[in-house]
């Protein structure tokens, strides 16, 4: 008998307390549907990054991917830069790679900070090719 594809969670993680609100949640969810967490943090990429910026996210990637193994859960950590805003690089990740969830943590912003910076989570709720569970 053939083995069922394991369900394939994107989170979108920045380290923020909503980021790992979501990645709790993803962790569960995996659990609970036989599910493989993906973790994905997109930089920008280009001069603005020091080496110090990227070392950060690395261990803050895999701090993620132990936290997941915890449980259990199988999982894999992408560092992407690409020079796509965050939000496109998210999205096209999950159109890439066959998504079948994304987990997004989501913090209020007031509409002058919408205007000026716009909404990674925003994008990603309108574009994804996959349902996208929020978490704030």
């Amino acid at each position: 008998m053939e083995e069922k594809e394991k369900m394939k969670i994107l989170v979108c993680y920045n380290a923020t307390d909503v980021a790992r609100s979501a990645l709790s949640l993803a962790r569960d969810h995996a659990a609970a549907f036989n599910g493989r967490v993906l973790v994905m943090t997109s930089m920008e990429g280009g001069a603005g990054e020091t080496m110090e910026d990227i070392e950060k996210v690395e261990q803050s990637l895999q701090d993620a991917k132990a936290f997941l193994e915890e449980k259990g859960v199988e999982s894999e950590t992408h560092q992407l830069a690409r020079g796509l805003s965050p939000g496109e690089d998210l999205v096209t990740f999950a159109q890439d790679n066959d998504i079948d969830l994304m987990f997004v943590g989501i913090k209020k912003k007031s509409k002058t900070q919408k205007i000026l910076l716009g909404s990674t989570a925003q994008y990603i709720i309108l574009k994804a090719p996959c349902p996208v569970t929020t978490v704030k």
